[in-house]
């Protein structure tokens, strides 16, 4: 160990990385960082903040270690000078810039800058148009941190019309210690995770995991905070808070204000079919041209359905016009069987992508099985069974390949009513209800399973569907138009992109498979496996306990009580993290999987 002026330095046992500590009275910082002449980039993170707590600070610092995967690249750990028990954690992922030691200008965070010396702020997530607001506004930015945008909006607007502007994915804490404020917003779609803890005392804790303030205060409720919504917090002399406003920045269904400041300009307002396609297909490259921000090698999930393969055909494409120096590798997960595997192949091969296939094995989805509980924070069935493949998918990307940042088809389904059951919709505008009430649902869910798979890696995961413009765009468009037609699912999605070769027509034209599904043979589905083993793992006995004490989501199988059971283990008294089961809607159903649905047809062409 060295010692550096106030700053103690340990560089032992742990090849190139650092380990600094930096203490003063009343202000502590512990982080790890690669020495100073080493270059990556940042974005990707996992946040964590404290506000009026008397805890010690080794046991704040021991609950923020416990969403140390979502940034294996650096940590810091910071009490705000001045201020009383307030601190803030910071666990980065490196994409978009420089690594150097404490010097929160180089994108360490909490991010400060000269020109607001009274602004903190912790946040993750990536800020697409901030070049573009910076241009807009005649901001004058000191950094190259995309985040450093909200301080200079919030500064001239306020936090709700800063909000509303961000084109991104975003979860954030900012503190202004001038006004005695705090503010915690997240994105639309709530893509980026973000959970708080409220005491009775005032007492305030955030996390991007739950995990990070399980600890904290057992009688408080930990609730994921809602997307698309800023509150704002008084912050008392103690470090204590009181909550003073909690507000909807944007909703789904409305143009975001971001238009103003968009690549895209002004697009048709005709509702004629052919004008629709083409916007359609114009605001998806433009989805995921802007999230090809990044300096990390960037890669894509396939599983062969139309989503994946939409966005994996368009990265490459854009990848090739972009000029990346490297092929787009994706990657597909399945056992040899799986019609995922299979449908993934072609596309890979259509498209020209450097193509990785994982093998999955019943033995070793099961073994996965706890580890992924563990990881999503839930006990939801559908949730569980399909986070297995991506979870491990993810463990091969992050062992086997350099790929970090990786582009997901989720949030389709939702936008463009792609579930079978949606066929069963007594009416195109219930439908289109329906996939309102999905997307704002998401974060519950599919956006949870994405988020926790690739971040229990290190992975950040980039969503196009969900898209701010192009998912408003998409919904303002007549339910008619939305619906399922001449028995296809997303129709209007596919007809979009026909006759453009973007992928195989057999591909662009298949039918839905749910993840969880297409993993394995048509003949016999994971969740088969699953519940022929659990089925031998729990009793009678234990299942008919947990239906009688489980008085909040009672499991009703075998399965439901496995996954309850374990939950249980590692998140006590924690169950209402999960307001409710996902189940289709409109068609009797006592199984999530769409092969168990009547309107599910296994020998359908579509």
């Amino acid at each position: 160990m060295r010692i550096i002026g106030t700053m103690f330095e340990d560089v032992s046992g742990f090849g190139a990385w650092h380990r600094r500590w930096c203490v003063l009275p009343g202000y502590c910082i512990s982080y790890w960082t690669y020495p100073d002449d080493e270059r990556r980039k940042v974005e990707m993170c996992g946040i964590w903040a404290v506000f009026g707590s008397e805890s010690c600070m080794s046991l704040h610092c021991s609950n923020a270690m416990k969403i140390a995967h979502r940034g294996p690249d650096g940590f810091r750990f910071e009490s705000v000078e001045g201020m009383t028990n307030c601190c803030f954690g910071f666990h980065r992922l490196v994409i978009q810039e420089k690594l150097h030691g404490m010097q929160p200008l180089r994108g360490m965070q909490p991010l400060r800058v000269h020109n607001f010396p009274s602004l903190w702020l912790c946040y993750n997530g990536e800020i697409y148009n901030h070049r573009l607001l910076s241009k807009h506004f005649d901001f004058e930015c000191q950094t190259e941190i995309d985040g450093e945008i909200l301080l200079h909006l919030y500064d001239r607007f306020g936090i709700e019309k800063a909000a509303t502007l961000l084109d991104g994915t975003f979860a954030f804490v900012l503190l202004d210690t001038a006004n005695k404020k705090v503010f915690l917003g997240r994105d639309t779609y709530g893509v980026r995770p973000l959970f708080r803890l409220l005491s009775h005392h005032g007492m305030l804790a955030v996390s991007s995991e739950a995990k990070g303030l399980a600890d904290m205060t057992p009688a408080a409720k930990i609730i994921p905070f809602l997307p698309g919504h800023v509150e704002v917090f008084d912050l008392k002399a103690s470090g204590k808070v009181e909550s003073l406003q909690m507000k909807a920045f944007h909703e789904c269904t409305q143009e975001p204000y971001h238009v103003l400041c968009d690549a895209v300009g002004r697009l048709p307002t005709s509702l004629d079919e052919e004008s629709v396609k083409g916007n359609i297909r114009i605001l998806f490259e433009n989805a995921v041209r802007k999230r090809l921000m990044a300096q990390r090698r960037i890669g894509c999930l396939l599983s062969g359905g139309l989503d994946s393969s939409l966005v994996a055909a368009t990265l490459v494409k854009l990848a090739k016009e972009e000029g990346l120096q490297y092929p787009v590798q994706t990657f597909a997960i399945g056992s040899e069987d799986s019609p995922d595997i299979l449908a993934a192949r072609k596309v890979a091969a259509h498209i020209g992508s450097e193509h990785h296939e994982v093998n999955f094995s019943v033995e070793e989805g099961i073994r996965a099985v706890e580890e992924v509980i563990v990881s999503l924070e839930t006990y939801d069935i559908t949730t569980i069974r399909a986070s297995v493949g991506m979870y491990l998918v993810s463990k091969y990307i992050r062992e086997q390949t350099d790929s970090v940042v990786i582009f997901s088809g989720e949030g389709s389904d939702e936008l463009t009513q792609g579930y079978i059951y949606f066929h069963k919709a007594p009416s195109a505008e219930a439908g289109s209800e329906e996939s309102v009430r999905l997307l704002k649902n998401l974060y519950l869910f599919d956006n949870l399973r994405a988020d926790r798979t690739t971040a229990a890696h290190g992975l950040e995961l980039r969503v196009p569907f969900l898209d701010h413009r192009l998912s408003a765009y998409y919904l303002s468009l007549p339910p008619e138009m939305r619906t399922p037609r001449h028995g296809v699912e997303k129709f209007l999605l596919r007809d979009a992109f026909k006759g453009q070769n973007l992928i195989p027509d057999e591909i662009l034209w298949r039918r839905k498979e749910a993840f969880s599904d297409g993993l394995m043979s048509e003949k016999k589905s994971w969740y088969m496996f699953l519940e022929d083993h659990l089925d031998s793992v729990v009793s009678e006995e234990q299942l008919a306990k947990a239906e009688e004490n489980c008085t909040h989501n009672r499991p009703h199988t075998k399965e439901a009580c496995f996954y309850r059971q374990v939950f249980d283990t590692h998140f006590p008294g924690r169950a209402d993290l999960l307001p409710h089961f996902w189940m289709p809607r409109w068609i009797p159903a006592n199984d999530p999987s769409d092969r168990t649905l009547a309107v599910y047809k296994l020998n359908s062409n579509h």
